[in-house]
Order: C-alpha cells, then sequence, then structure tokens
C-alpha cells in the first residue's frame, strides 16, 4: 500500500494463504486441531483413553515442571514446559468439547470476559491507586457474582473456597490470610514465636510418650504455627521450603561427588567427614553468591 497514491474504505488488500507449516504451528487453531485429532478414533490410543481423573496427576507434575523452570531462571526451558501445561487444558476442554457441554473457546470467552468484568479500573470507571486497591475490586467482585450464583447459601465460612488439594503449607498460608482479614490474627509476631516456642514444647512432650496420634497432631500444629511466622514476615512457606529443598539436594550432591573423587563410598564414609564435605559445601556457595 505504500506504494499507491491513494487508497480508501473500498481499498482490499490480498494476502495469499500460506502454506508454512511453522506459520500455521503458531496459531491456536492448529493446535485446537491436533488436540482433536489424536483424541479422534484416528488418533493416538493413550490420548483417546485418557479421562479427567486420569490426567489429574499428569497435570499437577506439568505444574510443577514450570515452576522449577521458573527457580532455574530458564527461558527457554520455561517455554516448553508452558506448553505441556497448556496441552492438559486443551485435552481436559477436549473431552468436554467431545460431549457437548463446552470447547476451549468457552473457555477462552469466559476468561476474557472475567479479566474485564474484574478489571473496573482498566475497562470501566472505577479506580485502583495501588495493587490493594486493584485485589479488593477484584475481591468485591467476586462475592457479587457468587452472590448472583447463590453461592453464599452453600458457603457459609469464611475458609471456604479454598481448594481442598492444596498443598498443606500453602492451604494452611491461605486459611490464615482469610482467617486474618476479619481480626483472627495475631497482634505481634513475637507473640507468633510464643505460639511456635510453645508447640515445640508440646511436641517435645508427645515425644517422650511415643504417642505417634500425639506426635503427628502436635508436629502438623507446629508447622501450622511456623506457617503463622512466615505470613508474618510475607514469606511464601512453600516457595520458603522448595528453596530449602534444592540448597539440600546441591550440598548433598557436592558431597557425593567428592567422595566419589576420592574413590570411597557414602556407606563406607564416617559422619564426620560427611559433615566436613557438607560444610565445605556451604563455604562454596557463600563464595560464589558474594
Amino acid at each position: 500500500m505504500d506504494r499507491l497514491e491513494r487508497y480508501g474504505n473500498m481499498t482490499v488488500v490480498w494476502i495469499p494463504k500460506t502454506e508454512r507449516e511453522d506459520i500455521h504451528n503458531q496459531s491456536f487453531e492448529r493446535l485446537h486441531e491436533i488436540v482433536g485429532i489424536l483424541r479422534s478414533p484416528e488418533g493416538c490410543p493413550w490420548d483417546r483413553e485418557q479421562t479427567h481423573v486420569s490426567l489429574k496427576t499428569h497435570l499437577i507434575e506439568e505444574m510443577y515442571e514450570v515452576l522449577e523452570t521458573i527457580d532455574d531462571d530458564d527461558p527457554d526451558h520455561l517455554c516448553e514446559e508452558l506448553g505441556d501445561l497448556m496441552l492438559q487444558v486443551m485435552l481436559h476442554a477436549q473431552m468436554e468439547e467431545e460431549t457437548g457441554t463446552f470447547s476451549v473457546y468457552d473457555v477462552v470467552a469466559g476468561l476474557n470476559a472475567k479479566l474485564i468484568r474484574r478489571h473496573p479500573h482498566v475497562f470501566g470507571m472505577k479506580s485502583a491507586e495501588n495493587a490493594d486497591e486493584a485485589l479488593q475490586n477484584w475481591q468485591a467482585i467476586k462475592q457479587e457474582e457468587k452472590a448472583l450464583k447463590g453461592e453464599e447459601l452453600s458457603q457459609p465460612s469464611i475458609l471456604d473456597g479454598i481448594p481442598k488439594d492444596l498443598p498443606g503449607l500453602l492451604k494452611a498460608w491461605k486459611m490464615q490470610k482469610k482467617a486474618a482479614k476479619v481480626g483472627f490474627d495475631w497482634e505481634r509476631v513475637e507473640d507468633v514465636f510464643l505460639k511456635v516456642q510453645e508447640e515445640i514444647e508440646e511436641l517435645k512432650e508427645a515425644g517422650q510418650q511415643w504417642n505417634q496420634q500425639a506426635l503427628t497432631e502436635e508436629l502438623g500444629d507446629l508447622l501450622f504455627a511456623v506457617v503463622n511466622l512466615a505470613r508474618f514476615y510475607k514469606v511464601d512457606p512453600e516457595e520458603a521450603v522448595t528453596l530449602t529443598n534444592r540448597k539440600f539436594y546441591r550440598r548433598f550432591s557436592y558431597m557425593e561427588e567428592q567422595i566419589r573423587l576420592n574413590d570411597k563410598k557414602m556407606e563406607h564414609t564416617s559422619l564426620i567427614e560427611m559433615e566436613s564435605l557438607w560444610q565445605q559445601a556451604k563455604k562454596l556457595e557463600k563464595k560464589l553468591d558474594s
């Protein structure tokens, strides 16, 4: 068009259809088509036999693999793992499309409508000067939506609405946050430390009696109190434990490698030697961090 002297509303632009596979593979429609083929009678036997229930574990695994790439700060693998996670969404939506309940396009349409509806400070006339005000708008509209659906009659507790299958620490964190919103909370972090110490003493007492049920209960109380401590310091407890797990893996792997380099085996290495190597790993990490 930059070579035309003039053009207007009657000007026609013709763009030839491309047969390039890499271009087609960039479209959402192509993904929808491929998943439909995989689930068809002529498709993949494994994909055909999957159900919502059978894919639950795969969905969780893919989610955690995405989280791992984020922790690793690995954008290339993040791109790949997000694709794997998207496949899970596509498969679940395809199953429902086959029964006639909804399609993935209904999922997208519902999400678009929700995002616009719950961001009136962006797409409407309300205002939000900061993230807290934006979250308040979101929660207020969410409650209005629940009331219109009649969900408040079936959800009398402020703690309802938290997914029941969340990891334990994350679920505890979310319940505590909801309870805190209505004033059921510690006033000072020092009080939380005292509660943690109280739970430690009760755990010790249960340990002396070696009552398995009591030990389990008291350990749960201690973890719940520690989650409260994390919440006061605005630390995600799941993320904190994940970081510690990764740190333990790095240091233990270093210890294993050093033992192998010395032509020894773990079972023939004393605890004193392993502790020395563990401390070496800690010093090496601190040196690299600095």
